[in-house]
């Protein structure tokens, strides 16, 4: 409840200061330099990864550390934004003097907007608390919670007033399965050896080792031009033998099902995926410039993380 209160306090409290700190940031030629002391350090090194993996360039500078080199990281473009609940510690003490005579603008994300801090600091964004989550009331809790709702606030701001697109947030994050879902794409997945297909003309026989050979589940039906027609998976092969006794004679052409659902490879394979899901299926058939090139399933997607 406290720092539910707390959230619903800030954004009452958002105004002019933070429109004036979105406007100084944006416009911003070098870096936004983030610096603290204690908790409020971590909230900051969190908020310069948003900002960098949203497009504004971010880096964290460690308010004690500054005294031993650190302070080499401030350039004459940045901008610096230091967050603390009290703005009275000594390190910021110590520090703030220095930026100022840098000459580098200052804003303060700050509990107390009478503190040393606050004074010194060409904006202010307060963050008001009344009081800590934990029962002592001392243990950075809501305060911390506020630095990062404004940290955020500002990241997604920018956000729009930069026009960071999806793609643009593609190329800042090309690991893991956030990476894979902006970059991968079907041709990525595609097995370009030997994909599985029959001529119409096949036997159930060629067609049951072609599927099962090529563990796909499915494989794709040319005729003799080598134009697709169609596709058998396992189940078209279920519902063959429940119909059929005699299988002497039936060929791919009598079984497969015509239109089959097909995709380019250079479609983004969570467009695949959601392909699938549309229409409660397990693979696509890939088709290049109009020519059969393989098949994707729904496990080379669920592999890559992409689900």
């Amino acid at each position: 409840m406290v720092e539910s209160t707390t959230l619903a306090d800030l954004s009452r409290s958002i105004g002019e200061s933070f429109v004036k700190s979105l406007a100084l940031i944006a416009s911003c030629k070098g870096r936004i330099i983030f610096t603290g002391m204690g908790k409020s350090s971590l909230i900051a090194q969190k908020i310069v990864a948003t900002f960098n993996s949203t497009g504004t360039p971010a880096i964290f500078m460690h308010a004690s550390e500054a005294f031993h080199g650190d302070l080499g990281i401030l350039q004459r473009d940045d901008i610096v934004v230091c967050l603390s609940k009290s703005g009275e510690t000594d390190e910021l003490k110590r520090l703030i003097p220095i930026i100022k005579n840098m000459g580098n603008p200052l804003i303060a994300v700050v509990a107390q907007p009478q503190s040393y801090l606050a004074q010194m600091s060409d904006i202010v964004i307060s963050t008001p608390i009344v009081r800590e989550a934990d029962p002592n009331d001392l243990a950075p809790t809501a305060s911390t919670m506020a630095q990062l709702a404004i940290g955020d606030s500002l990241a997604v701001c920018l956000i729009s007033l930069k026009s960071f697109e999806a793609q643009d947030f593609a190329h800042l994050h090309p690991g893991g399965s956030l990476g894979k879902r902006l970059h991968l794409r079907v041709a990525d997945l595609l097995q370009p050896a030997n994909p599985p297909v029959v001529n119409i003309h096949a036997s159930i026989k060629d067609v049951i080792f072609e599927i099962s050979s090529k563990r796909l589940g499915a494989t794709a039906v040319l005729d003799n031009s080598d134009q697709l027609q169609g596709v058998i998976t396992d189940g078209d092969l279920r519902r063959m033998l429940e119909r059929n006794s005699d299988l002497t004679h039936l060929q791919a052409e009598q079984i497969m099902s015509s239109n089959p659902k097909t995709i380019s490879p250079e479609i983004m394979a969570v467009d695949a995926i959601k392909m699938m899901h549309e229409y409660n299926i397990t693979q696509l058939l890939i088709l290049k410039d109009g020519k059969y090139v393989g098949i994707i399933h729904i496990h080379d997607l669920l592999r890559e993380g992409i689900g």
